[in-house]
């Protein structure tokens, strides 16, 4: 078969541009994608930052009086006393006359003209009668106490502030009747979370203010900690003992107290950095080396609406991403923004 130069060489041309054209880098190869990141270089400052917590005025004494035995709260107290007064009164005189007798069988005995059984049989009367007396004194005591128990008399001045019955009623043994608020003393009671209880100095001074009228104020320290937490809240009653307190912080009045709490160095990131890893707290974390983030569980010591507080976790230097956070995932190149306040 006879060649022609000019189609074979067209042929050969062809095939080498397919050869050359196989050998051409994929320019689809797609490269990794980098987020963009606002960041914040942990830094540990100082933690005196003051916090405020809203409680409300009580009694620094408020006891509950409560009747010793059951009954109808009307007035009838002298019936026993006065029936307990006349058994009393009875064996007295029957004992009276057992004494005299006894004196003169003691007195015939001497002179021979009693037979000793007669004289035994008056000391036996004696004795009885006695007993008689002393145990119609113990009726008539018991009958004065119940008589005095029946009536509540406050220890000390102060304030109604609770009723437990009302007149006509039947009561039972230990049932409050009133609650008493003492006079002399104010206490300002707090719901306090067990993390502010740790962060808190041992003695410190509590300013608290009256809420619809902040010019109200009064200082304080705490007198009494729950010793269980509130089963829903998971919160400690605080008591504060407040020292002077002036009159327009009535019993019942809304309050803030606020205490500025220990300035241990510690270190504080924006909220919005805050994520999770394994149902734990954790952030993020950029490499400043290759520019890729990963995950990081941390402990809080504090979260406010704007701020965490890191307990563990962090260290100075660490670079933790707080904007952006959603698109992210572990190795990811990202590219730093600036940082965040």
């Amino acid at each position: 078969m006879r060649r022609h130069g000019p189609l074979w060489a067209w042929l050969v041309l062809t095939a080498a541009g397919v050869v050359l054209a196989s050998c051409k880098p994929d320019s689809k190869v797609e490269t990794p994608e980098i987020r963009p990141v606002r960041t914040v270089t942990a830094a540990k400052g100082e933690a005196g930052e003051t916090v405020v917590l809203t409680g409300h005025v009580q009694a620094e004494n408020e006891p509950a009086f409560a009747f010793r035995i059951a009954g109808r709260m009307i007035e009838r107290p002298l019936n026993a006393l006065r029936s307990a007064e006349s058994a009393l009164a009875a064996a007295r005189g029957q004992l009276t006359y057992a004494r005299g007798d006894f004196d003169r069988q003691r007195q015939l005995l001497a002179n021979g003209h009693t037979p000793r059984a007669r004289f035994d049989q008056s000391q036996n009367a004696l004795q009885s009668a006695q007993s008689q007396v002393d145990n119609t004194e113990a009726q008539l005591r018991i009958a004065r106490d119940r008589v005095g128990w029946t009536t509540l008399e406050a220890d000390a001045p102060g304030t109604v502030t609770a009723r437990g019955a009302e007149p006509g009623e039947v009561v039972q043994a230990g049932q409050m009747i009133v609650r008493l608020a003492r006079q002399g003393g104010r206490d300002a009671v707090f719901d306090v979370p067990a993390q502010l209880l740790r962060s808190a100095p041992s003695e410190a001074e509590i300013t608290v203010r009256l809420t619809d009228d902040p010019s109200v104020t009064a200082a304080g320290r705490v007198r009494e900690i729950a010793p269980q937490a509130d089963p829903v809240t998971r919160t400690f009653e605080v008591k504060v003992g407040l020292s002077d307190p002036p009159g327009a912080m009535r019993l019942g009045a809304t309050v803030t107290g606020s205490v500025k709490l220990e300035s241990e160095p510690i270190i504080s990131i924006p909220a919005s950095a805050l994520t999770e890893l394994n149902r734990q707290p954790a952030v993020w974390i950029v490499d400043p080396k290759n520019l890729t983030v990963s995950m990081r569980n941390v402990e809080l010591l504090r979260h406010d609406p704007g701020t965490v507080v890191i307990a563990q976790g962090l260290d100075t230097g660490d670079i933790v991403v707080t904007a952006g956070i959603q698109a992210l995932h572990p190795g990811q190149k990202v590219r730093l923004l600036g940082s965040s306040s």
